[in-house]
């Protein structure tokens, strides 16, 4: 009977270590994961939040909007109309190009001139902010009409040092935890089965620890390419921030020819090849743009696209930026022939983009869209993997939605469909 319950003990204390020593290492690991996706997350909002309130742009709009209204009687969203008219669009290409969630200027008193939602916009913000209207800057957790979200707000100073205005940049606690609950899917079933093999064997269970510390090896490199995508991101701001200012002060001298030349050089910008052969009529100035940029863009990676409109009006920047992504990713990915098929239907523009490069697996369709994933191979550091977030945001901001499938060409196929502009 003894010798039983030793044998017992033997075959199940193993078990029970290692439960014990996952359980320790999963808590570790989980905390630490949360800890720096935090810290990251709050350097980004506070160094894009800190680069748009020094911008001359948004110093000049708020000034302005400064009279507007007064502590007694707010300024609504027609007063500000001016204001939100100039600003609104620096704060969606900010926020677009950071990944951050909201973008939130105001005025003196708290009062919106940006924001994601037009309905949101010349309403007061609910959180306090007066010591950030008295001149601090505030890094935290809040509770706003988004919903709880990390943020950072940080005065807008006029010419004499006196804040009159602010900046709100935040990420929602959601999208924190999304990525946190991403991070528990990939680290249970790897404790769940070494505390089933450990049961079983104890000889079984030193290959199965292994095989899980290479998962670990693994998801701490998604990890540090997680690290790598925000510090590009930073640098991107600081970068785009630079620009603006030459951009600023070239026009400011009247040098517009120099100003265009060098948006060119920055942009990337190229000469139209075989334009006109695909569609686009004289009154499409973007599309027929579009057109010979991406082909450009496509064949100095060593791919070819061919363009099927049926479209009557002209596109915007958004659909623009959905097609070119879509598009440089079927290059990127490995195609050598790209169609995009682009129409409307109603009020929605709907279009896709198919290639015959090495397609998506089914097991990693519903991650390609996530910041900063990437199938491909990151060279230079910096992180990859931001276009198909970018086209996701755009598409989802204006009701639409981007699915991945496989193509007739053998490749991959991303069909999506979103409101068209007003």
């Amino acid at each position: 009977m003894r010798a039983s319950a030793a044998r017992l003990v033997l075959l199940v204390l193993p078990s029970v270590v290692t439960l014990a020593a996952l359980s320790a290492t999963v808590a570790t690991a989980l905390a630490a994961q949360e800890r720096t996706i935090r810290e990251a997350t709050t350097e980004r909002v506070l160094e894009v939040a800190s680069s748009l309130a020094d911008l001359p742009e948004v110093r000049e709009a708020v000034t302005g909007a400064t009279g507007a209204g007064s502590s007694t009687d707010l300024a609504d969203a027609a007063d500000l109309a001016d204001a939100t008219a100039v600003l609104q669009p620096i704060a969606e290409l900010v926020g677009e190009a950071a990944g951050v969630y909201y973008v939130v200027i105001t005025d003196d008193e708290g009062v919106r001139i940006t924001h994601p939602l037009a309905s949101e916009r010349g309403v007061q913000v609910e959180t306090a902010n007066a010591s950030v209207l008295a001149g601090e800057t505030f890094v935290g957790t809040e509770v706003g009409a988004s919903g709880p979200s990390l943020r950072a707000k940080v005065p807008v100073r006029g010419s004499d040092g006196t804040p009159i205005g602010m900046v709100a940049v935040g990420v929602l606690e959601s999208q924190i935890a999304g990525e946190l609950d991403e991070a528990v899917g990939a680290l249970l079933p790897w404790a769940i089965g070494a505390l089933v093999v450990a049961t079983l064997a104890s000889s079984i269970l030193t290959a199965a620890v292994e095989r899980r510390f290479r998962r670990l090896d693994v998801i701490a490199a998604e990890h540090a390419q997680m690290r790598r995508t925000t510090t590009a991101l930073r640098e991107q701001s600081h970068e785009f921030s630079t620009r603006l200012h030459v951009i600023h002060g070239l026009l400011s001298r009247g040098d517009a020819d120099e100003a265009r030349g060098y948006i060119e050089e920055i942009a990337s910008v190229r000469r139209p090849l075989g334009a006109g052969d695909d569609g686009a009529r004289d009154d499409q100035p973007v599309l027929a743009a579009m057109i010979p940029t991406v082909r450009a863009e496509l064949h100095e990676i060593g791919a070819r696209v061919r363009f099927d409109l049926d479209i009557d009006d002209d596109i915007d920047e958004g659909v623009v930026s959905v097609v070119s992504n879509l598009c440089r990713n079927a290059a990127e990915a490995g195609a050598a022939n790209v169609i995009c098929e682009l129409g409307r239907r109603g009020s929605r523009i709907v279009g896709s983009v198919d290639d015959d490069g090495p397609g998506v697996e089914p097991r990693v369709a519903r991650r390609i869209f996530t910041p900063g994933y990437s199938s491909k191979t990151d060279a230079t550091g910096l992180g990859r993997g931001l276009g198909l977030d970018v086209v996701r945001r755009i598409v989802t901001a204006r009701s639409g939605s981007v699915e991945v499938g496989r193509s007739a060409l053998g490749g991959a196929r991303f069909a999506f469909e979103l409101e068209a502009a007003r």
